[in-house]
């Protein structure tokens, strides 16, 4: 029987060095592993890709936090996948899918899923970058005080919601216009459609392709992204 815990030597035991910058891990190395998993680094990832591990493994993997050779093996272990799970050179512990980890899968087997985690949960965040007439200079002395006023302002993380109102007519609506909902209720400029995939708007987008569950678990972070982009 399996230990339920191992070392970090015996976590290493699974991953071997194919050249200087790749890596496979093994079979084995999480249960029920249908392919091998590789990743792809320099000199500085390498250190903390193992850095996450060793850390892992000493804490006998209590807490949430899984390290990225980690998740690119779970990946691995997902049903439909072909090939290998390949983590790019830009690769990090992420949720679910480590960030950089890429799969394909076999859309023709049955058992073969869609992962989220793969997708990408934060696609059309809302992120944007804002230029000022500031300097260094001007904000140096008051950084703390900014990036408290930034997070008390800005809703952040699971669960946040902002105090923009928005109904489920308003979600039927931003999925069906996207961006053009946030420019007709002034929660963005018109130029930022330049700037976005399809200029923010998929023509052929159909909400009804969207559950109502689904749905019912986006509005108040659908709200949240509006307001990120109204301030």
């Amino acid at each position: 029987m399996a230990k339920e815990h191992r070392t970090f030597k015996e976590e290493c035991s699974f991953i071997e060095r194919l050249n200087k910058n790749s890596f496979l891990i093994k079979k084995g190395f999480v249960p029920n592993m249908k392919v091998e998993g590789i990743f792809y680094i320099n000199e500085l990832l390498e250190k903390l890709m193992f850095d996450e591990l060793k850390n892992w493994a000493g804490t006998q993997g209590i807490g949430g936090f899984l390290p990225g050779v980690k998740q690119i093996a779970n990946v691995a272990a997902l049903p439909g996948i072909v090939g290998r799970s390949v983590g790019l050179p830009d690769v990090h512990s992420g949720y679910g899918f480590a960030i950089g980890n890429m799969a394909a899968f076999d859309m023709s087997l049955p058992e073969a899923v869609v992962s989220p985690g793969g997708v990408g949960f934060d696609i059309n965040c809302g992120v944007r970058l804002l230029r000022t007439n500031l300097d260094e200079k001007d904000v140096k002395p008051v950084k703390e005080q900014l990036a408290q006023s930034l997070f008390d302002h800005i809703p952040v993380g699971v669960g946040s919601k902002g105090v923009i109102p928005m109904g489920a007519k308003d979600l039927e609506e931003a999925l069906s216009m996207g961006m053009d909902w946030s420019l007709r209720e002034g929660y963005a400029w018109a130029e930022d459609k330049e700037h976005c995939e399809e200029y923010g708007r998929m023509l052929q987008a159909d909400p009804g392709k969207v559950s109502a569950r689904a749905k019912k678990r986006g509005l108040p972070q659908d709200n949240t992204e509006a307001q990120k982009f109204h301030l």
